[in-house]
Protein backbone atom coordinates (compact mmCIF):
# COMPACT_ATOMS: atom_id res chain seq x y z
CA UNK A 1 0.00 0.00 0.00
CA UNK A 2 2.79 2.48 0.90
CA UNK A 3 6.59 2.88 -0.38
CA UNK A 4 8.91 -0.13 0.32
CA UNK A 5 10.32 2.36 2.22
CA UNK A 6 8.50 2.20 5.01
CA UNK A 7 7.77 -1.12 7.68
CA UNK A 8 4.67 -1.68 5.48
CA UNK A 9 3.22 -4.35 7.50
CA UNK A 10 3.46 -2.62 10.79
CA UNK A 11 2.40 0.76 9.09
CA UNK A 12 -0.52 -1.00 7.13
CA UNK A 13 -1.98 -2.60 10.43
CA UNK A 14 -1.64 0.32 12.58
CA UNK A 15 -3.81 2.08 9.61
CA UNK A 16 -6.16 0.05 9.59
CA UNK A 17 -6.74 -0.06 13.39
CA UNK A 18 -6.81 3.72 13.37
CA UNK A 19 -9.54 3.56 10.96
CA UNK A 20 -11.65 1.33 12.91
CA UNK A 21 -11.59 3.54 15.63
CA UNK A 22 -11.28 7.13 15.01
CA UNK A 23 -12.47 9.70 12.39
CA UNK A 24 -11.43 11.77 10.49
CA UNK A 25 -13.16 14.39 11.91
CA UNK A 26 -11.47 13.55 15.03
CA UNK A 27 -8.46 16.01 15.89
CA UNK A 28 -5.14 13.78 16.86
CA UNK A 29 -2.38 14.89 18.75
CA UNK A 30 0.40 12.49 18.14
CA UNK A 31 3.72 12.63 20.02
CA UNK A 32 6.84 12.76 18.85
CA UNK A 33 8.06 15.07 15.63
CA UNK A 34 6.37 14.79 12.31
CA UNK A 35 7.61 11.58 10.98
CA UNK A 36 6.33 9.14 8.38
CA UNK A 37 3.49 7.51 9.56
CA UNK A 38 1.98 11.20 10.86
CA UNK A 39 2.64 11.97 7.23
CA UNK A 40 0.29 8.58 6.06
CA UNK A 41 -2.25 9.80 8.37
CA UNK A 42 -2.45 13.29 7.04
CA UNK A 43 -2.83 11.63 3.49
CA UNK A 44 -5.44 9.60 4.92
CA UNK A 45 -7.37 12.95 5.71
CA UNK A 46 -6.83 12.03 9.30
CA UNK A 47 -6.63 15.96 11.10
CA UNK A 48 -3.07 15.78 12.84
CA UNK A 49 -0.53 17.79 14.95
CA UNK A 50 2.84 16.69 16.23
CA UNK A 51 4.72 17.81 19.49
CA UNK A 52 7.92 19.52 18.69
CA UNK A 53 10.75 17.22 20.09
CA UNK A 54 10.55 18.68 23.33
CA UNK A 55 11.68 15.79 26.27
CA UNK A 56 8.15 14.46 27.16
CA UNK A 57 9.21 12.77 30.45
CA UNK A 58 10.23 16.79 31.31
CA UNK A 59 8.15 18.87 29.56
CA UNK A 60 4.51 17.28 29.21
CA UNK A 61 3.08 20.92 28.31
CA UNK A 62 1.67 19.99 24.41
CA UNK A 63 -0.49 17.45 26.30
CA UNK A 64 -2.05 20.23 28.57
CA UNK A 65 -2.06 23.03 26.16
CA UNK A 66 -3.75 21.04 23.16
CA UNK A 67 -7.83 21.06 22.31
CA UNK A 68 -7.31 16.89 20.55
CA UNK A 69 -9.87 14.36 20.66
CA UNK A 70 -7.58 11.51 20.62
CA UNK A 71 -3.72 11.76 21.45
CA UNK A 72 -1.42 9.19 19.06
CA UNK A 73 1.54 7.35 20.38
CA UNK A 74 2.67 4.98 17.96
CA UNK A 75 6.30 3.51 19.16
CA UNK A 76 7.04 6.32 21.25
CA UNK A 77 6.72 5.01 24.74
CA UNK A 78 9.29 2.64 24.93
CA UNK A 79 12.00 5.73 24.24
CA UNK A 80 10.64 6.98 27.67
CA UNK A 81 11.67 6.83 31.25
CA UNK A 82 8.43 7.56 32.93
CA UNK A 83 5.13 6.99 30.31
CA UNK A 84 3.32 7.06 33.77
CA UNK A 85 2.88 10.71 34.57
CA UNK A 86 2.69 11.30 30.52
CA UNK A 87 -0.73 9.01 30.27
CA UNK A 88 -1.67 10.92 33.98
CA UNK A 89 -1.58 14.46 31.51
CA UNK A 90 -3.21 13.32 28.24
CA UNK A 91 -6.56 15.58 28.04
CA UNK A 92 -7.80 13.98 25.21
CA UNK A 93 -10.91 10.88 25.79
CA UNK A 94 -9.24 8.54 23.07
CA UNK A 95 -5.67 7.31 23.21
CA UNK A 96 -4.21 5.08 20.49
CA UNK A 97 -0.90 3.65 21.45
CA UNK A 98 1.50 0.76 19.92
CA UNK A 99 4.73 -0.49 21.22
CA UNK A 100 7.66 -3.02 20.20
CA UNK A 101 6.66 -5.32 22.61
CA UNK A 102 9.85 -7.33 24.80
CA UNK A 103 11.24 -10.45 22.92
CA UNK A 104 12.15 -13.00 24.94
CA UNK A 105 15.60 -13.90 22.83
CA UNK A 106 16.40 -10.10 21.48
CA UNK A 107 17.54 -7.54 24.27
CA UNK A 108 15.93 -4.16 24.18
CA UNK A 109 16.90 -2.04 20.84
CA UNK A 110 19.93 0.44 21.51
CA UNK A 111 21.33 2.47 18.79
CA UNK A 112 25.09 2.99 19.01
CA UNK A 113 25.01 6.44 17.09
CA UNK A 114 21.73 7.64 18.38
CA UNK A 115 21.23 8.69 21.72
CA UNK A 116 17.90 9.36 21.26
CA UNK A 117 17.06 6.14 19.48
CA UNK A 118 17.00 3.79 22.50
CA UNK A 119 14.53 1.97 23.95
CA UNK A 120 14.67 2.46 27.70
CA UNK A 121 11.21 0.27 28.22
CA UNK A 122 10.27 -2.97 25.99
CA UNK A 123 6.72 -3.94 27.43
CA UNK A 124 4.82 -7.40 27.75
CA UNK A 125 1.40 -6.66 26.64
CA UNK A 126 0.26 -7.08 30.34
CA UNK A 127 2.83 -4.48 31.76
CA UNK A 128 1.38 -1.90 29.08
CA UNK A 129 -2.58 -3.06 30.00
CA UNK A 130 -1.68 -2.60 33.66
CA UNK A 131 -0.28 0.91 33.14
CA UNK A 132 -3.25 2.13 30.99
CA UNK A 133 -5.49 0.94 34.13
CA UNK A 134 -3.41 2.32 36.68
CA UNK A 135 -3.49 6.28 34.93
CA UNK A 136 -7.02 6.20 33.94
CA UNK A 137 -7.77 4.51 30.81
CA UNK A 138 -9.84 1.15 29.43
CA UNK A 139 -9.22 -0.43 26.80
CA UNK A 140 -11.69 -1.50 24.14
CA UNK A 141 -9.38 -2.97 21.81
CA UNK A 142 -6.24 -4.57 21.00
CA UNK A 143 -3.96 -6.28 18.43
CA UNK A 144 -0.76 -7.86 18.15
CA UNK A 145 1.37 -8.74 15.15
CA UNK A 146 4.50 -10.00 14.23
CA UNK A 147 7.52 -8.46 12.24
CA UNK A 148 9.21 -11.06 10.29
CA UNK A 149 12.80 -10.39 9.14
CA UNK A 150 13.99 -11.61 5.29
CA UNK A 151 17.33 -12.98 7.17
CA UNK A 152 18.10 -16.52 7.76
CA UNK A 153 18.94 -18.03 11.27
CA UNK A 154 16.87 -18.79 14.67
CA UNK A 155 15.98 -15.64 15.58
CA UNK A 156 14.54 -14.54 12.15
CA UNK A 157 12.69 -17.72 12.16
CA UNK A 158 11.22 -17.04 15.66
CA UNK A 159 10.09 -13.65 14.47
CA UNK A 160 7.40 -15.12 11.77
CA UNK A 161 6.04 -16.91 14.99
CA UNK A 162 6.17 -14.22 18.12
CA UNK A 163 4.20 -11.19 18.02
CA UNK A 164 6.68 -8.28 18.14
CA UNK A 165 3.92 -4.99 18.12
CA UNK A 166 1.16 -4.27 20.17
CA UNK A 167 -1.41 -1.64 19.51
CA UNK A 168 -4.41 -0.88 22.14
CA UNK A 169 -7.30 1.79 21.26
CA UNK A 170 -7.95 3.17 25.27
CA UNK A 171 -10.58 5.51 26.20
CA UNK A 172 -10.51 8.17 29.46
CA UNK A 173 -12.36 6.43 32.26
CA UNK A 174 -14.71 9.87 33.34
Amino acid sequence: MYEKTYPEKRFNNTLAFLKKHISTTETILDLGVENPFSKIMKSEGFSVVNTTGEDLDENQSALQNTNVNVVTAFEIFEHLLNPFSILREIKADKLLISIPMRLWFSTAYRSKTDMWDRHYHEFEDWQLDWLLEKTGWKIIDRQKWTNPVKKFGFRPLLRKFTNRYYIVYAEKIK
